[in-house]
C-alpha cells in the first residue's frame, strides 16, 4: 500500500504531466486538429532581439491558423535547454522548428534526430556548424555587420593609431567568430594585430560588457576604439568608459539595431555606428516556411540574407549609412518615445542626414565584393 507521502508525489507528477500536455498539445490532438505546429527555440527570452522574434513568428502563426510553441535557453550558451526543447517539441507533433542555436556545432546531434523524424530545421540568426546541418538558414549576414562597422571605424580614425578592446561572444558562438572577423577585416587588421590590446568574452551582457570592460582599462588606459558584439555589451561597455571619465575619448562601434539600448545610444553618441539586423523578417520567413512545407512538401534550402543596415549620426566618407530617423522607423523592441523620435530627427538635421539615403552603387559594390571573398 503506498503511503500518504508517496501518493502526494505521485500526485504532483501527475500535474506536472498534465499541464506540460496541455502547453504543448498531444501529437494525435493537434493532428486531429489539422493544425500546423511550428517550434520557436531562441537562446534567450529577454533579449529585446529574440522578443521581437518571437512577436514576429506568433503574428505570422497567427495569420497561417498555424500554433506556435516556444521555448529558450538560460543564457547565450545555454545547449542543454535546447536540446531538450528540440525533444519535446519533436514529441509534441511540430512539421517544423525554427532555432536560433546558442552553440552552433554541440547543438547538431539534436538537429539531425529532429531532421530524422521528418521535423524541418530552419536555423534563424546563428548558423549551426557545420552550416548544413539544418535544411535552411534565414539570417543577418554577420560577417558584413561586423565588416560595415570596421570600415567606419577605420574611416572615422582616418589613420590615427588605434587601441582596440573587443567584447565579443563566448568562442563557440559562431555569430559571435563571423561579427568579430567582419570587424578585423573592415579595420583591415588580422586576429593578434598589436593593435588589439584587450579582448574577452562579454557574453553579450550589460553587465558581463561593463565588468570586461573595467578590466580592459586597467589592462590598457589608452583604449580609443571599442568593438561589441551586440549593443548591449556596448552599453555596459560605455557605462564603464564614462565611470572612468574616458567616454568622449573613445569610439564605440556594434550590431543590432534594437530601439535601446541601440538607436538610442547612437543618437546620444554613446555608439558611433551599429549594424541593424531585422529579426521580425527572419521569424515571418520562418513561419511562412514551415507552414509551405506543412502543405506541399516543398523544403527550403541553403542560405537567406535578410539584411543589413548600418546607422550613424556622424556619417563616414566612403562609407554608406543610414540615419536616425531610419534606425527608429526600423528598430526592434519598444517604441521609442515621442522625445526619442524628435532627437533623432534633430540629430539627422545637424548633418544634413536624410530620412531614407540612396546607397552609391561604388559603395555597395566595394562592400559586396568584400563580404564574398570572406
Amino acid at each position: 500500500m503506498m503511503s500518504p507521502t508517496n501518493m502526494k508525489r505521485l500526485a504532483l507528477v501527475v500535474a506536472v504531466i498534465l499541464a506540460i500536455g496541455s502547453a504543448f498539445g498531444t501529437p494525435s490532438t493537434l493532428r486531429a486538429q489539422g493544425q500546423v505546429v511550428i517550434g520557436l527555440i531562441t537562446k534567450t527570452e529577454t533579449n529585446p532581439f529574440f522578443v521581437k522574434m518571437r512577436e514576429g513568428a506568433q503574428a505570422a502563426a497567427d495569420k497561417a491558423g498555424a500554433k506556435l510553441l516556444t521555448a529558450s535557453g538560460k543564457n547565450d550558451n545555454d545547449n542543454d535547454s535546447q536540446v531538450t526543447a528540440i525533444e519535446n517539441m519533436v514529441n509534441a507533433g511540430v512539421k517544423g522548428i525554427l532555432l536560433v542555436p546558442a552553440v552552433s556545432a554541440a547543438i547538431v546531434p539534436a538537429v539531425k534526430k529532429a531532421r530524422d523524424a521528418g521535423v524541418l530545421v530552419i536555423a534563424l540568426d546563428t548558423p549551426t556548424d557545420p552550416q548544413d546541418a539544418v535544411d535552411a538558414l534565414f539570417a543577418t549576414d554577420n560577417f558584413k555587420a561586423g565588416l560595415l562597422i570596421g570600415q567606419y571605424a577605420k574611416a572615422a580614425f582616418n589613420g590615427k593609431p588605434a587601441k582596440i578592446a573587443t567584447l565579443d561572444a563566448a568562442p563557440g558562438n559562431k555569430t559571435g567568430v563571423l561579427r568579430h572577423n567582419g570587424f578585423l577585416e573592415g579595420f583591415g587588421i588580422k586576429e593578434g594585430d598589436a593593435s588589439i590590446v584587450c579582448s574577452g568574452d562579454s557574453g553579450g551582457d550589460q553587465a558581463l560588457g561593463q565588468t570586461l570592460m573595467e578590466n580592459c582599462l586597467t589592462k590598457a588606459p589608452d583604449i580609443n576604439l571599442v568593438y561589441a558584439i551586440n549593443e548591449p555589451a556596448a552599453a555596459g561597455g560605455f557605462t564603464a568608459l564614462d565611470k572612468a571619465g574616458k567616454s568622449k575619448d573613445v569610439t564605440i562601434v556594434a550590431v543590432d539595431g534594437g530601439c535601446a539600448p541601440g538607436i538610442t545610444s547612437v543618437i546620444a553618441g554613446n555608439i558611433a555606428a551599429t549594424s541593424q539586423q531585422y529579426p521580425l523578417k527572419m521569424a515571418q520567413m520562418g513561419v511562412e516556411a514551415v507552414v509551405k512545407f506543412a502543405k506541399d512538401g516543398t523544403k527550403p534550402s541553403g542560405y537567406t540574407d535578410t539584411g543589413v543596415t548600418l546607422i550613424s549620426v556622424n556619417p563616414q566618407a566612403g562609407v554608406f549609412s543610414q540615419g536616425a530617423v531610419f534606425g527608429l522607423k526600423n528598430c526592434w523592441g519598444a517604441p521609442p518615445a515621442q522625445t526619442v523620435i524628435d532627437a533623432a530627427a534633430k540629430a539627422d538635421a545637424a548633418k544634413n542626414i536624410p530620412a531614407e539615403a540612396t546607397p552609391p552603387a561604388a559603395t555597395m559594390a566595394a562592400t559586396m565584393a568584400a563580404t564574398a571573398a570572406k
